[in-house]
């Protein structure tokens, strides 16, 4: 049997098309899960921040953010949020930019190496995402990261104990650096097998497909072995 294939994705739970390419991955995933041969994988979230310099207390909106970040005019941007909202609703999700708290994400990274830690990574991302782009929560404070990792399962003091020593701090580096190494400069990012790299938020149709070559091309070098 072949190992599972490595899908190894850097996001920022504060980046729109992050959220709706992980929702087309899971899609595609779940296209190729009733295949003859399905193929197995491992996913795991790599710690990105497009906004590192952002405050935790951002005092305006998403649009005050991006037209003073990107230096748009705010017309121009709230076209693109639109935009953004009508491509994340054709992914099944709701995004609520008029009630998002544009935060710093270093600490959101950092419960998301301590859920890795305890097997929760996947529903932390999961939570902080629909909880920063759906519900309005904020997800850059301590107590508000750790309400949020109590509800998918994370012991709440010892979370909290973990983001005030910065324990996962030196991970979250690791994992910038290891982006810079691959010359990754914006997100989502997939690399898939440590040798495919598959950028931005593509179709569930393109990650199924990849997905599939992927395996079958396990499956191929596997038979290859076994012949000798």
């Amino acid at each position: 049997m072949s190992e599972p294939i490595s899908i190894d994705i850097w996001s920022d739970i504060a980046c729109p098309w992050c959220y709706i390419g992980k929702r087309n991955l899971e899609a595609g995933l779940a296209a190729t899960a009733s295949d003859e041969d399905a193929p197995e994988v491992r996913i795991t979230f790599h710690s990105f921040e497009l906004s590192p310099d952002t405050p935790v207390d951002f005092d305006g909106d998403e649009i005050d953010f991006l037209a003073g970040h990107k230096g748009m005019p705010r017309e121009q941007v709230e076209q693109m949020l639109s935009h953004v909202t009508n491509v994340a609703a054709q992914a099944g999700l709701e995004y609520n930019f008029d009630k998002l708290q544009h935060t710093n994400t270093v600490k959101a990274h950092e419960l998301l190496h301590h859920a890795k830690a305890k097997g929760l990574q996947h529903e932390m991302e999961e939570r902080l995402m629909s909880a920063y782009f759906t519900e309005g929560r904020h997800v850059g404070r301590i107590d508000d990261l750790v309400a949020l990792a109590a509800e998918v399962g994370l012991d709440a003091a010892e979370t909290a104990e973990v983001l005030q020593s910065s324990q996962y701090l030196d991970a979250v580096r690791a994992d910038q650096a290891q982006a810079r190494a691959y010359g990754i400069n914006g997100v989502p990012f997939f690399v898939i097998d440590g040798k495919y790299g598959v950028s931005g938020a593509q179709p569930a149709e393109a990650f199924q497909n990849v997905i599939r070559d992927v395996w079958a091309q396990r499956g191929a070098d596997s038979e290859e072995e076994l012949a000798g």
